[in-house]
Order: C-alpha cells, then structure tokens, then sequence
C-alpha cells in the first residue's frame, strides 16, 4: 500500500493512495469510504466497506456520456461539473452535515479521475483530510482478478463432500467455530446452492462475488489447510473464480456417509421457512418438469400440498439429487477420499462431526 499528497488544494492537501494487495484493506485505517460512481455501478460491484455517495445519478452519467461521444468533450465536462457540484452540495448538506473536522474519508471513482477528484477537492475546500483512491475502482478490480484468476490458492485445499442434506455447510460453520479455517461459498454467494437455495437479499453480482473470494484466500494461512464445501461450478448465479474451482477438483476430499432419511428429515427441518412461503415449492418443482415423466411431478406436487415434506425430500434425493451428485463425482474423481460415517444430524450432534472433519482433514 503507497501513500502520497497530491497538488493541494485551497483547503488541505489531496493525498493519494494505492492497494497492492488485497490484505491492504484490513490496513486502513479512514473514517469512511466513498464511493462516487453511478448507483448502478456501485450496484454491481464496489470496494468492501464502500458507501455510494454519486456525484452523478444512472441518468446524468448516461447523458454526459452521450455529450461527450455525440457533441465535444468540452461540453461534457462543462455539464459534468455542474452535475458534480451541485449533487455534492446535496450531500454536504445531507449525509455529510454532522461531520466534525477530524474526519477522514477515502474517495474513489471507476478510475481515479474526474470524478473523484472533483469531490475530494470539494471535500477538502471545507478542511477535511481527503484521500483519493489511486486507479478507482479498477484497481481494486485488477486485484481481485488477480487474486481468483491467477494466483494459485495459498493453503492446502481439503472439500468437505457429503450428498444433499448431509449439512456440510452447518458442520463447515462448526469448524470454524472451533478454529479451522474455512471458505463458506454458500455463505459468499448468499445461496444454498440447490433449487430450494434462494435466501433474502438475492445474490451478490460475479465481481462482488469474486471479491468476496478474494478477501477470504487473502486471509489464509498458508501453513494450514483451508476446508471449502463440495459445490458445482456455480453457486446460484453466480461461477466459482478459476483457481478455486481448479484447486477444488484436485483436492482430498473429507465425506460425510448419512443416511438418506437422516437427510431428508435434516432437510425437512433446516429449509422450512422456504418450504412454507405460499407456492414457492409448488413453483421450483415445476422447474423440473422437463427433467421428469408428469406423473413423477405430481407425485412432488402431492407430497409438497400435503406438507410431507421429509418424504418429498427424500423422494427428491432419490431422483434427482443423488444421482446428480454421483454423476458429477464421477466427473471429477479425487486423489484421495476418507469418509465419515454420521447416523444423526441433530444440532447437538454437529460440534462431534466438526471436530472428526478437523481432524481428518489436518493429516
């Protein structure tokens, strides 16, 4: 992480900053960090800790844009610091007004430029100690893509395997608790990971996922190893970065051998919220109706009406989720695989399966 002042300003000087490793932003140490591109870019992808403060709305972007492509630069970036300067004065005299004077905020844009920079001298006119992100966005970006697409993963890799309902993401969360070191996708990517796996607040976008990603590997000790749940190439929506997915198939894999009735009464338990929202079950069966005759639908659909939902669990694994998951075993065979037989999956019971998967898993 380099420092630097800037020209200064009427006020106090700009200095700036520039992140050469993703762990640079455990470091800081700013009161705030601002955000000031568009709400549709800070949207899809933003800097971790960032709050949006635009300097330009979605539509005054858009319209500046098509100035500056259709009529002259000049007349762009006349029109962009109006724009600029009034919807700064908006948040002067909002979000900013009871700011005292020690305050010390960072500010970026896409790229370090205009943007930014116009509102860091503003910011700094009024005599607060304002800090510009060197290379925006994209360099935080540049990092990230580094991080999941390049750079190999740091810490041994052991997949923590077991077929639907096995509570892998449960007995992965216990592990941490107890110490181990853990990559929760499921928990990055804000999905469970199967049809039943959409969870409040949707997903977040494949940048913030990957940044996400990147957070946490930037976090690990190499001289340990790093337990991360048997997913798909994708979870919900949204892809696993390269790397991981390259070191997931490649690694050892630790199996939890439950039941299946244990399972889908485990299921039955941990997804009823979502098995009770009125039609949701009847609407993801129905997804599959390409995949299965008509009268093995209406056999779910029967199950789903009478609130059997442990048999339709069950019936589902049967199905459709274990010979998936077999076929996609097959796909990527493992170096080495231990097994850990699990006959019960009360709560009570997962700290014991944690602490055997730890175990395993540090041979």
């Amino acid at each position: 992480m380099n420092r630097s002042d800037a020209q200064p300003s009427a006020g106090r000087a700009l200095a700036t900053l520039q992140l050469t490793a993703i762990s640079d932003l455990d470091t800081l140490d700013f009161d705030t960090i601002i955000d000031v591109r568009s709400p549709a870019e800070f949207a899809e992808d933003h800097v971790p800790g960032a709050i949006n403060l635009p300097v330009l709305s979605n539509e005054e972007r858009a319209r500046v844009g098509t100035i500056y492509k259709q009529v002259s630069a000049f007349d762009a970036r006349k029109l962009g610091a109006a724009l600029v300067a009034r919807n700064a004065a908006a948040h002067l005299e909002g979000p900013l007004a009871g700011l005292k004077g020690g305050w010390r905020p960072l500010v970026y844009c896409w790229r370090g430029g205009q943007r930014s920079g116009s509102f860091g001298a503003i910011l700094a006119q009024v005599g607060w100690r304002v800090t510009l992100l060197s290379g925006g966005y994209k360099s935080w970006r540049r990092l990230v893509v580094d991080a999941v697409q390049e750079a190999p993963v740091a810490s041994p890799v052991v997949v923590l395997d077991g077929y639907t309902g096995s509570a892998k993401t449960e007995v992965l969360l216990a592990a941490a608790a107890q110490g181990a070191q853990v990559i929760d996708l499921e928990g990055l990517a804000n999905h469970r990971g199967s049809l039943f796996g959409a969870m409040p607040g949707g997903q977040p976008s494949q940048k913030a996922f990957e940044g996400r990603i990147a957070r946490a590997l930037s976090r690990l000790d190499p001289a340990r190893p790093v337990l991360v749940e048997a997913e798909s190439s994708r979870v919900g929506n949204v892809a696993v970065p390269r790397r991981l997915w390259a070191a997931m198939c490649a690694a050892p894999r630790v199996r939890l051998a439950v039941p299946r009735a244990v399972r889908a009464d485990y299921t039955a338990r941990s997804y009823a919220e979502a098995l009770a929202a009125p039609g949701r079950l009847a609407e993801t069966i129905g997804l599959l109706r390409r995949l299965y005759s008509a009268d093995t639908i209406a056999e779910w659909l029967r199950l789903a009406e009478a609130g059997e939902h442990a048999e339709l669990a069950e019936a589902l694994m049967a199905v459709h989720y274990d010979p998936r998951y077999a076929r996609q075993r097959a796909r990527h065979p493992t170096p080495e695989s231990r097994e850990i037989a699990v006959p019960r999956l009360s709560p009570d019971d997962l700290p014991e399966i944690a602490r055997k998967v730890i175990a395993v898993a540090e041979l």
